[in-house]
């Protein structure tokens, strides 16, 4: 058995010895670079063609993107973006070389400038360019339209795309479903990383304990593909944190409401970000951001109770109501959390990179019960 086992090792070894000395021998290339904007800000999901092959490749998070095994020669690379126009050059691949490209893209009009450079309508063009690389069927919302509306948390914003409805707790959405899928059956992950249930029992996150601030946007897969896990059936979501762009980011926002129930409850909270990079390239980057918002919720309610029973008259068998509750609901509900990147550089192809997501839910409650019955025949 040791002696079979050596000779695999020597065969697989072998074999892997002769695969390399055959590529060395063919001298295939490759093309790497990043495509950004004119003022030099990545592009997501940008789409990079390579003629003659018919070789197309989606840029990265980071903007970049990498076409390997290519025969030595001359190639055109082209680089679109929705709202951009195209851009093309020329590059020659040498055996065993990797050729760099930085593919700076303008506005495809004047008129456009205003459109792609609007905080809303560039996560708009984000969003549209995502779906439109993806080899499934993904629905992408971007942080512009999260934070353009009240959400409470993060699930009350993934709530609003097509095909998802939500399970609320106390007025919130608490539990995902997609196209109609029990809760358990979606996976919920953060920068593509799996998050595990904080509940023995059950599978399913709760995502009502996650801010809808700090997400840089929300991508929702409604198909498997073979580079995701097999335990999201019904879909999985996906939560992409910001990465720290060329230009400094410094924001704070705040809301407030009022709630006229129960003698009045307040709500309200605050949220920023600062974000900047670092070095004559720009190679280093850091980001930071929080939020904090506290709900406060009064709920009236009336419950009656139902029996069936003889009325005074004499008809038997009759359902009537014998009773009622009266139920008085008030909720404070405390959720903050945050958001941290560093990233760096190495190459024009290569960035490493740390994120982190913390965030923290309290829920309080208090139940006033008032009961009245009324005796049955």
């Amino acid at each position: 058995m040791h002696r079979s086992l050596f000779h695999l090792v020597s065969l697989l070894l072998f074999c892997t010895f002769f695969s390399h000395l055959a590529q060395a021998q063919g001298g295939t290339g490759a093309i790497t670079g990043s495509v950004q904007d004119s003022a030099g800000a990545n592009l997501v999901s940008a789409k990079v063609e390579v003629e003659p092959g018919d070789r197309q490749v989606p840029s990265d998070n980071q903007g970049q993107f990498r076409i390997p095994n290519l025969p030595p020669g001359q190639y055109t690379l082209t680089a679109t973006y929705v709202g951009f126009k195209p851009y093309t050059a020329t590059v020659t691949v040498s055996a065993g070389q990797t050729a760099s490209v930085t593919a700076s893209l303008q506005v495809l009009s004047q008129a456009d400038s205003v459109l792609v450079t609007a905080p809303r309508l560039q996560g708009d063009a984000e969003a549209v360019n995502v779906e439109r690389m993806s080899a499934e069927i993904v629905q992408v919302e971007p942080q512009g339209v999260i934070t353009s509306l009240p959400n409470t948390n993060v699930a009350d914003a993934i709530g609003r795309l097509p095909s998802v409805s939500l399970e609320r707790d106390e007025g919130e959405g608490k539990y995902v479903q997609i196209r109609g899928t029990e809760p358990r059956l979606n996976n919920l992950t953060i920068n593509g990383v799996n998050v595990p249930s904080v509940e023995v029992t059950v599978r399913n996150v709760k995502m009502d304990a996650i801010p809808a601030n700090g997400i840089e946007r929300v991508e929702v897969y409604k198909t498997l593909a073979s580079d995701q896990d097999a335990d999201g059936v019904g879909g999985t979501v996906n939560l992409v944190t910001p990465t720290a762009q060329d230009r400094p980011t410094y924001a704070l926002n705040g809301t407030a409401g009022y709630n006229p129930l129960q003698n009045g409850f307040w709500r309200g909270g605050f949220d920023g970000t600062f974000g900047h990079r670092w070095g004559a390239d720009k190679k280093f980057g850091f980001l930071l951001g929080g939020s904090w918002d506290r709900t406060n919720r009064g709920i009236d309610d009336l419950e009656p109770s139902q029996t069936y029973g003889t009325l005074p008259d004499g008809v038997t068998n009759v359902a009537f109501i014998n009773g009622e509750d009266f139920r008085s609901y008030e909720y404070y509900r405390t959720r903050y959390g945050f958001d941290i990147g560093v990233d760096e550089k190495i190459t024009p192809s290569m960035t490493a990179y740390l994120k982190g997501l913390f965030s923290d839910f309290h829920d309080y409650g208090e139940v006033r019960v008032t009961s009245r019955y009324s005796a049955s025949s």
